[in-house]
């Protein structure tokens, strides 16, 4: 019997996600991600199907050049219009039992203390079910709308996560001591002041003297989840992910993400299998070799090319026009998520990529076809390249989650591929068998670091870190 996987579904709360063109099928519900009954349909379907987490993408500006046209982006409705992920997550979070909820946020769109109070509300919203995907953005737009000039250089926005970490992990991890709140109805006292503690970050970016306001969730930090596959971003992930977000090509070049990173997590002093990886993958399932057939053949029928080109945002200039196909990548400038162009040049050693390639790799990439077992045998080459579980992406709502319950679940189940009930507890205890931060995390570094600082001398903590 194999190891289970786990299983996420990738999801966004717009209408054009990943799978652009779909949204204009007639069984396709993601065109109304505006109704809450639409995602408590889906979260229903995904808890039935033991999904382990709804994972969230997000963007908080246009994909495309920042003063270019986009008419393109309006009529895909690829992720314009769209909504706030955290804000669904407490409906969902209510509506739920199970299921692990994950929000995308970067660190341009909210302040580290406003952020970490949010998170921490929801962790205790949901009893300990709350994963956060840390991005640095790739959008120039998303600058300008939070006032900046023009989007940081590629490895000076992971600097930038950096500290954005250590604030939220001094709050998180730092700033209450176990045991401070109390609920002490005789005393009249319903937390200890002296186990409570301001936090006085003073760095590049922030100052920010705490205390933080919530009192410690269940997880105390959210699991943490990133997605950079660059040279800085496999960094950033050996330092602070518990979870990585991969979109590899084949499982081979997965395999050799997966070793380099891990050989960078135990750099870093950590254990290298406590980061799990998960790829990214749609899938055409059906009963048959015709059915299968059909499936795919109607999948292409609806997907969009000029929603793939707009979404990989290279090769469009400010006019709305586009390099010609042959354009070579190395030849365009990219300061933004550099990964996807990598993994694609790991995939093609005998030449240069170009934007034809681009594309159709957008279009055809990541999807397993085939009858369940067809499928079951192709997860298990993912799984012995190393990956620990699978972002199931959507091509319609919640057409594909059903799917897979009705269809895939019962083999991968078979074959030990799937867990048969929900283990309890928090999402983290859920993953790897406790609710906090390793010890040999960056974070739980910060844990007691507070707790001899005298507060009302007013003296400021400088982290050694």
């Amino acid at each position: 019997m194999s190891k289970p996987l786990f299983f996420n579904a990738f999801v966004m709360n717009t209408a054009s996600h990943i799978q652009h063109g779909q949204w204009r099928h007639p069984e396709a519900n993601q065109a109304e991600f505006n109704d809450i009954k639409t995602w408590l349909q889906v979260a229903k379907t995904l808890e039935e199907g033991l999904f382990d987490a709804m994972f969230f993408a997000d963007v908080s500006g246009l994909y495309g050049p920042a003063d270019g046209q986009y008419v393109d982006n309006v009529h895909e409705g690829l992720q314009i219009p769209s909504n706030d992920p955290t804000v669904l997550l407490g409906a969902l979070a209510v509506a739920t039992k199970h299921i692990g909820l994950a929000t995308t946020s970067n660190m341009m769109q909210n302040h580290p203390f406003n952020f970490a109070r949010q998170l921490s509300t929801l962790d205790h919203i949901s009893k300990g079910r709350i994963a956060w995907n840390i991005v640095t953005s790739t959008q120039e737009n998303a600058a300008r709308n939070y006032g900046l000039e023009c989007l940081p250089d590629h490895d000076e926005r992971y600097d930038w996560a950096d500290e954005y970490l250590e604030v939220v992990y001094k709050l998180w991890e730092g700033s209450w001591d176990e045991g401070a709140l109390l609920k002490d109805k005789e005393g009249g006292r319903y937390a200890d002041p002296a186990k409570i503690h301001k936090i006085y970050h003073e760095g590049k970016r922030y100052k920010v003297e705490g205390p933080h306001l919530p009192s410690p969730s269940p997880q105390r930090t959210p699991v943490l989840f990133q997605a950079g596959g660059s040279a800085r971003g496999i960094k950033f992930a050996a330092t602070h992910a518990e979870c990585q977000f991969i979109m590899t090509p084949n499982p081979q070049v997965a395999k050799e993400h997966i070793d380099r990173t891990r050989a960078l997590v135990a750099q870093a002093g950590r254990d290298p299998q406590s980061v799990k990886f998960f790829q990214g993958i749609s899938l055409v399932i059906g009963e048959d070799e015709a059915e299968v057939k059909a499936k795919e053949a109607e999948y292409l029928q609806y997907a969009s090319t000029t929603g793939f080109l707009t979404h990989a945002s290279l090769g469009i200039l400010p006019d709305g026009t586009r390099l010609p196909d042959g354009t070579r990548l190395i030849d365009i400038p990219n300061n933004g998520g550099q990964a996807h162009v990598q993994w694609l040049r790991d995939a093609t050693p005998e030449r240069e990529p170009t934007l034809a390639d681009l594309a159709d790799s957008r279009i055809r990439r990541g999807y397993a076809a085939g009858t369940p077992a067809q499928i079951a045998d192709q997860l298990e080459a993912w799984q012995a390249a190393g990956v620990d579980g699978i972002n199931v992406i959507n091509w319609r709502l919640p057409g594909s989650y059903e799917e897979f319950n009705e269809l895939l679940l019962p083999e991968l189940q078979r074959r030990g591929l799937a867990k048969t009930e929900y283990a309890p507890g928090t999402l983290r205890q859920k993953l790897f068998g406790h609710d906090f931060l390793p010890k040999e995390h960056l974070g739980a570094s910060y844990r007691g670091v507070f707790s001899n600082v005298p507060d009302e001398a007013n003296v400021k903590f400088e982290s050694s870190h």
